[in-house]
């Protein structure tokens, strides 16, 4: 603690450890200028390793009790966690660093550097002739912190600092880092499931989610603001005008089509971290980042949690799909009966109810809109992130909200609780189930899980929970805000 700093109140300590305990790693704190350099290693980063490893080692043994069959050995839990952080987590952080740092990120335990101003001036009575400016070991933070789909910055800014994220290559390669291992546990289920054309279904329906939201969300950011363009505000990127679209909340280096391709990785992929400010977005790309979680974050989603819910998702597709031909549904020889779906049922409504009723509770009380700084569907759009957000453990946030407040950290740290865990109890026992049934060979009726057709169930199932869930909410704050400007210069 070479900078001295003090502990943190009890609910921002609670609301901490909850958070990177669960993968979400929301901080409602300045990280370089609030935690001590061994919170941040010793508390943080460890954790960063562990909670990802948690969620790998929870798809795996839905992906075993769907490739083996009359038996009850799902694997050890302990097992697959020490063998997902030595042989995977670990190489893959460290190589990641070293290029990190090879780049210019920091990684040092200095505590701080003083840097000499070009132009001095004077401030309460004051000169000011230096700079002060946090460093720290950010590199070894940053790299598991992207791999692991943490996203907790060590800066306040997270990776639009630049002491997180230097260089268009370190932009890049963050991006890339945020899908490598959802991507890959896609193949790995391929391969333990022998069932390597189902996994290319699932990447196919994952694509076919994101690219189009993706789209979205840099047309917009790229538009610019609707008020500019009518009062003749040029936002264009031209070479007399570095930066085009809506530069508000973008780091120049970075620009407008980046942030936007980033943000929406981030809340794909349950990282949610942020090389912009996700509040400065034009209200239909900050749409896009809300409905990405809403959709359970099965868009690639975080590492194996992400993927087990997709697999239910699957599953209840399959479901669906058996009662259209009236025949007992089979997801990939084994039978779908009651108690499967159930339990599927039960993973995938969690987080609409946290969300919603979350939402409800801050909207409709005095200590909820006390936080809100913003009027209007704004406002409503920063209190429905911050619940949404640490519901399906992504981390990110809107500014504007004042929610390091007891009633925040209590309600965000009993949404990651909850959206973490009460999520995984009815997929382990779904898992349970499967794995003591015979597989049944493929028949006539058998709903075949890789043709165009059932991506496109797929694909339904889980835009109608996200949209029917959730599209009057979006109504209210996104989408409102995004028309609000046009009809205000229309009268």
């Amino acid at each position: 603690n070479p900078l001295h700093f003090g502990g943190v109140q009890g609910g921002s300590a609670f609301n901490t450890a909850v958070s990177f305990l669960t993968n979400t790693n929301w901080q409602d704190y300045a990280g370089g200028s609030t935690m001590s350099y061994l919170s941040q290693m010793l508390g943080l980063t460890v954790q960063n390793f562990l909670s990802a490893a948690t969620g790998i080692t929870i798809v795996l043994p839905i992906i075993r009790a769907i490739a083996r069959h009359k038996t009850k050995d799902l694997g050890n839990f302990w097992v697959d966690m020490t063998r997902t952080v030595l042989y995977v987590l670990l190489p893959l952080s460290a190589l990641f660093a070293l290029i990190l740092m090879e780049q210019g990120v920091v990684q040092t335990l200095t505590g701080e550097v003083r840097a000499d101003l070009i132009a001095p001036f004077v401030s309460g009575g004051k000169t000011i002739l230096h700079q002060i400016m946090h460093v720290g070991p950010v590199a070894s933070q940053e790299a598991i912190m992207m791999l692991g789909n943490n996203g907790g910055g060590f800066f306040n800014m997270n990776d639009a600092h630049p002491f997180e994220n230097p260089t268009a290559l370190t932009n890049f390669l963050e991006t890339l880092a945020m899908i490598l291992i959802p991507s890959a546990l896609v193949f790995l289920f391929g391969h333990m499931a022998n069932a390597k054309r189902t996994a290319w279904a699932i990447l196919i329906s994952m694509l076919m989610l994101f690219i189009p939201l993706t789209l979205v969300s840099q047309h917009y950011q790229l538009a610019g603001n609707p008020v500019f363009t009518q009062l003749g505000i040029s936002q264009a990127n031209t070479a007399s005008l570095a930066g085009g679209g809506n530069m508000e909340g973008v780091e120049d280096r970075i620009g407008a089509g980046a942030t936007a391709l980033f943000a929406t990785v981030a809340t794909a992929t349950s990282t949610g971290a942020a090389n912009g400010a996700y509040d400065s977005l034009m209200p239909l790309s900050g749409g896009v980042n809300l409905f990405l979680m809403q959709l359970g974050e099965v868009v690639f989603g975080g590492v194996g949690s992400g993927l087990a819910t997709f697999l239910a998702f699957m599953i209840f597709a399959v479901f669906l799909g058996g009662l259209m031909v009236g025949r007992t549904p089979e997801f990939l020889g084994k039978k779908i009966e009651s108690f499967e779906i159930k339990m599927t049922s039960l993973s995938i409504l969690v987080m609409p109810l946290l969300v919603l009723i979350g939402t409800a509770l801050a909207v409709t009380t005095v200590a909820g809109r006390a936080g809100v700084f913003n009027p209007g569907a704004h406002g409503f759009s920063e209190v429905l992130y911050a619940v949404t957000s640490p519901a399906n453990n992504n981390g990110s946030a809107f500014g504007g909200l004042s929610s390091n407040t007891r009633f925040y950290n209590l309600l965000t740290g009993m949404c990651m609780l909850l959206g973490r865990y009460w999520t995984y109890l009815p997929l382990l026992a779904l898992a349970g189930a499967l794995v003591e049934k015979k597989k049944i060979p493929a028949g006539s009726g058998t709903l075949t899980t890789y043709t165009p057709i059932f991506i496109g169930l797929t694909i339904g199932v889980i835009l109608l929970v996200g949209a029917l869930n959730f599209f009057p909410a979006l109504a209210l704050g996104p989408v409102a805000e995004q028309l609000a400007p046009l009809a205000t210069l229309t009268h």
